[in-house]
């Protein structure tokens, strides 16, 4: 049976090469529900930008205590290895995720699937692909907006949304 690791980060900035992962949830779904659920604030070794602190309520008190990610990487790679790597726009979580990863030793080399991109495909005509505003318009619960476990959560409702509109195509079989 093929998995799927749903994926959100926070960050303290747009590039992986620069900026740090400071949030990191993970639900392992197998095309119909959520069978594992993973989620972990994490320490940047660097300060969060006050804008991201207003974006995400992720503050540097709140990380200081938290685990870098080299004493979570091992986790998350044993997460998303052998699965199809799923994130509302893949590129940007993939990218940190991949380039931390890499740092500490772990190539991760998986499938990716874009829910934004799958979302516009299966469900064109939406006023907006952005998670929060999609959610609404199709009535998925978003709490927790910009948050990895909030937004990782409203991730898996779609997922199993277009996964079920698509009666499991070689679109997911990837």
């Amino acid at each position: 049976m093929k998995l799927y690791a749903i994926v959100d980060i926070e960050t303290t900035g747009g590039n992986a090469s620069s900026g740090s992962i400071t949030e990191i949830a993970v639900a392992i779904h197998n095309g119909k529900e959520v069978i594992e659920f993973y989620e972990t604030l994490v320490r940047p070794n660097q300060y969060i930008p006050y804008f991201i602190q207003q974006l995400t309520g992720i503050t540097n008190e709140m990380v200081a205590a938290a685990p870098a990610f080299d004493e979570v990487a091992d986790t998350i790679y044993h997460l998303l290895k052998d699965k199809v790597f799923v994130a509302h726009n893949v590129g940007f979580d993939y990218s940190f995720v991949n380039a931390h990863l890499h740092v500490h030793g772990y190539k991760l080399n998986v499938p990716k699937l874009c829910t934004v991109k799958l979302s516009r495909k299966l469900m064109p005509g939406m006023n907006s692909y952005s998670l929060g505003k999609l959610c609404t318009e199709i009535g998925i619960n978003h709490t927790a907006r910009h948050r990895a476990g909030g937004d990782v959560q409203a991730t898996a409702q779609l997922f199993s949304m277009l996964f079920e509109k698509a009666n499991y195509t070689d679109f997911f079989a990837r």
